[in-house]
């Protein structure tokens, strides 16, 4: 009795015992300021705010709205990424299993003979023997150094990172989502102008073909005129191509083959560019999914290193067991048929060849390597940052540049047509002067396509926007 009081009593002093290093955070040095125009400032982390923002809402596109909807329930990657945290959750569990003792009932009988001589069964009168019994086992190593928690500590680490790489999946997935639907609206304005290119094109072609029957226009002429038609015509074919393209991924996206998927065209398509404000929070980068997933690696491979240093204490087993045997289940459950047994095993490796202090090493060269992906992962998110803003910025530049120029053109096409109707210039000037026009509004139009690609890109960038 004393014997097992002073077990108990060793497993829970020892079993708040945990070897190894508790977990840190590596430290990385932040900016203070962003190279591309942003600045930082404080504001309190919201992780789940962020993974639960419908940042898509702000492109004011029912179209989009609904695609987005769509392939978060039926892409595939999240799919699977689903099924991985799932699995990592099932981890947590099994690992919280090794805390509690392990028990077992069995019941079992027999009928033979001959024997041993013992008298835990009775003899019939033939020489054949019956045994009946009933255990209830018990077994538990207890905790002393910390190993079981570890482990638990990590498996709850790897949930959190499959945690976070289902919202990153998540993010992805919408972000392709509306950049392809970006795309193909892009396409769908390069498709109209590119029409109307073709057609002024193949009027130009006319008219120049007749008077080069007439002798006014030369054969170089002719050619540069054919040319121009032809150009066109390949330059449309290209818009054509990319639209049905990004059709296409937009189908596998929201999980249906692309026979039986399609996108309206819209050729009246207005962009929209969430612009993002002078300030940001400081701590947007622990929004971002893949941030979060590499940080969490690395508590898990940190909590790995107490696994692997608990391998050098020794290991207490309590192992236990009550039953009953007789020779028929009739009376077996009878005080003279109990049996029972207790006793504890301390058990130590004292020599195994340096494999217990291989696998600390292993462990913490596998600890500096996933730290050091850590502090990569996080510059190059601060990278990603930089290039979405200065893509921004100067998309903007730009679009402010060909806006600029295409009013111009509107001008100079106005008064053309008025001096067509005065009779002071040609149909052909005329012409020429829209075909002008048409490339500035193309100009324009696709800058502004990819400056609303652009800010999809940054707000994935920001792990799903700016919002404090």
């Amino acid at each position: 009795m004393k014997l097992r009081y002073s077990v108990l009593f060793l497993s829970l002093v020892l079993g708040g015992c945990m070897v190894g290093p508790d977990y840190q955070k590596p430290a990385m040095q932040l900016p203070q300021t962003f190279k591309e125009g942003a600045q930082w400032q404080r504001a309190v982390s919201n992780p789940q705010g962020a993974l639960d923002s419908q940042w898509w809402l702000a492109y004011q596109d029912p179209v989009l709205n609904d695609l987005v909807a769509r392939s978060a329930k039926a892409n595939q990657s999240i799919i699977a990424a689903e099924a991985a945290y799932r699995l990592a959750q099932a981890q947590v569990a099994s690992s919280r299993a090794g805390l509690w003792p392990t028990v077992g009932v069995g019941l079992s009988g027999s009928r033979g003979e001959g024997g041993d001589g013992t008298t835990s069964s009775a003899a019939t009168s033939t020489g054949v023997k019956n045994s009946v019994s009933a255990t209830l086992t018990a077994s538990w190593e207890p905790d002393l150094w910390g190993q079981v928690r570890r482990g638990i500590e990590s498996s709850q680490a790897t949930a959190q990172q499959s945690d976070a790489l289902l919202a990153g999946v998540r993010l992805s997935i919408s972000s392709s989502v509306a950049s392809n639907y970006l795309a193909l609206r892009q396409m769908d304005i390069d498709v109209r102008l590119l029409q109307q290119q073709q057609a002024i094109n193949q009027q130009l072609l006319d008219m120049i073909q007749a008077q080069f029957t007439q002798g006014v226009a030369t054969n170089d002429q002719l050619l540069v005129a054919q040319d121009q038609l032809t150009t066109s015509i390949a330059d449309l074919q290209t818009s054509l191509r990319d639209r049905e393209q990004y059709e296409h991924a937009l189908a596998v996206l929201v999980g249906m083959a692309p026979s039986e998927f399609s996108v309206a065209p819209r050729t009246d398509f207005s962009f929209v560019v969430p612009r993002p404000p002078l300030t940001l929070p400081s701590t947007l980068l622990q929004r971002r999914p893949d941030v979060v997933a590499a940080e969490r690696s690395v508590a898990a491979a940190n909590a790995k290193i107490g696994v692997a240093e608990a391998a050098f204490f020794p290991t207490l087993d309590l192992t236990a067991s009550l039953g009953y045997r007789g020779s028929a289940l009739g009376g077996l459950f009878s005080l003279p048929n109990r049996i029972w047994t207790l006793g504890p095993a301390l058990a130590e490796t004292i020599f195994d060849g340096g494999a217990r202090e291989a696998a600390v090493k292993q462990a913490e060269a596998s600890y500096d390597q996933i730290a050091a992906n850590y502090r990569g992962t996080v510059l190059s998110a601060l990278q990603n940052v930089e290039d979405n803003l200065s893509a921004i910025n100067h998309l903007q530049t730009q679009a402010d540049a060909f806006q600029q120029v295409f009013a111009r053109n509107q001008q100079l096409f106005g008064s053309q047509e008025a001096q067509l109707r005065a009779g002071t210039v040609s149909r052909e000037a005329v012409l020429t002067q829209q075909l002008v026009l048409l490339q500035a509004e193309q100009n324009l139009r696709d800058t502004q396509g990819q400056l609303s690609q652009g800010s999809v890109a940054l707000i994935q960038s920001l792990g799903g926007g700016w919002q404090p």
